[in-house]
C-alpha cells in the first residue's frame, strides 16, 4: 500500500511539474506575469516533493542513493530543477529558466518509468565513501554542463534572430550575446574540474577493489574525451580562438556526447556499478 501511495504521489510531482511548465510557456509568449509565478510555485511544490523523496530515500536505503543509474537520474534531475529555481530568483533570466525545467522535467519522466535497480552498499566504508563521493561530484559536473549546453541553444537562436533581422517581442527577453557567452563559460569552468576529480576518485576506487583494470574501458575513454574536450574548449576560448557559433557548437557537442557516455558508457563498461 505504501508503495502504491508512494507511487501516486510521485506521479502528481510530474503533474505539478508539468503544469509548472506550461505556465512559463504561457509567460515566455504572452508576458503574463501572474503565469510567471504560478510556474515558479509549481516548480517549488515539485521541488519540495522531489526534495521530501529524496530524504526518504536516504533513511530507507541507509546510504545516500546515487548508486545506480536509476538513482543517479533523479539526482541529476533534482539539480536540475534546484539551479533553475536558483537561475529564477538570482540571474532573473526567463528563457534559460524554461529551457532547464524542461531538460529536468525530461530525466524526471525517464525515472518515473525506469525500472528500479538495487545496489547493495560496499562492506568497505573508506572505498564505499569514496564511491559516492566520485559520483556525486560526476553528477554535479553533468548539472553544470547541462547549464553551458541550454546557454549554447540560446546563443544560436539569438544569433540566427539577429543576423536574419527578426527579433520579435517573444524573443525580447532572451539574454544577451555577451550574458549567454559568460553563463556557457562560466558553467564549463566549474564542471571541468568536478568531472576531472570524479574521474580521479572513481579509478582510484577501481584500483582499490578490482583485480585488473582495462585502461580502454570505454566509460574511461569516454570521461576523458570529455574532459579534455571541455578543457581545450575553455583554453581557446580564453585565447579568442574559439568564440561566436563555433564555441556554442562545442558546448552543444560535448553535452550531446556526455550524454551517450552518461547512458551508453555505463553499459559498455566491464566494471561500472551503473547499469
Amino acid at each position: 500500500m505504501t508503495e502504491i501511495t508512494m507511487a501516486r504521489l510521485y506521479e502528481l510531482m510530474v503533474i505539478l511539474y508539468a503544469v509548472g511548465i506550461v505556465f512559463y510557456f504561457i509567460d515566455y509568449i504572452y508576458k503574463y506575469v501572474k503565469a510567471r509565478r504560478i510556474a515558479f510555485w509549481f516548480v517549488c511544490i515539485a521541488w519540495c516533493m522531489q526534495t521530501i523523496f529524496f530524504i526518504l530515500f536516504i533513511f530507507e536505503m541507509k546510504r545516500f542513493p546515487i548508486l545506480s543509474l536509476f538513482e543517479g537520474i533523479y539526482f541529476y534531475a533534482w539539480l536540475l530543477t534546484t539551479l533553475s529555481i536558483i537561475l529564477h530568483c538570482i540571474a532573473r533570466v526567463d528563457m534559460p529558466v524554461f529551457f532547464v525545467n524542461v531538460l529536468s522535467f525530461v530525466f524526471v519522466t525517464i525515472h518515473l518509468f525506469a525500472p528500479a535497480e538495487d545496489v547493495q552498499p560496499l562492506v568497505n566504508t573508506d572505498v564505499s565513501e569514496m564511491l559516492l563521493i566520485h559520483i556525486f561530484f560526476a553528477i554535479l559536473s553533468y548539472a553544470a554542463f547541462s547549464l553551458s549546453f541550454v546557454f549554447a541553444v540560446l546563443y544560436l537562436i539569438l544569433y540566427r534572430l539577429l543576423k536574419e533581422k527578426k527579433v520579435s517581442p517573444i524573443w525580447s527577453r532572451l539574454p544577451s550575446l555577451k550574458a549567454t557567452t559568460k553563463w556557457m563559460q562560466h558553467s564549463t569552468l566549474v564542471g571541468v574540474p568536478l568531472l576531472f576529480i570524479s574521474l580521479i576518485l572513481g579509478l582510484e576506487w577501481a584500483l582499490m577493489t578490482l583485480d585488473a583494470l582495462s585502461a580502454l574501458d570505454v566509460k574511461i575513454i569516454g570521461t576523458v574525451v570529455i574532459v579534455v574536450v571541455y578543457f581545450i574548449s575553455l583554453l581557446l576560448h580564453r585565447s579568442g580562438k574559439l568564440i561566436g557559433t563555433t564555441y556554442a557548437w562545442v558546448q552543444i557537442y560535448a553535452f550531446l556526447l556526455m550524454v551517450i557516455n552518461f547512458f551508453l558508457g555505463n553499459r559498455l563498461s566491464n566494471f561500472h556499478l551503473w547499469y
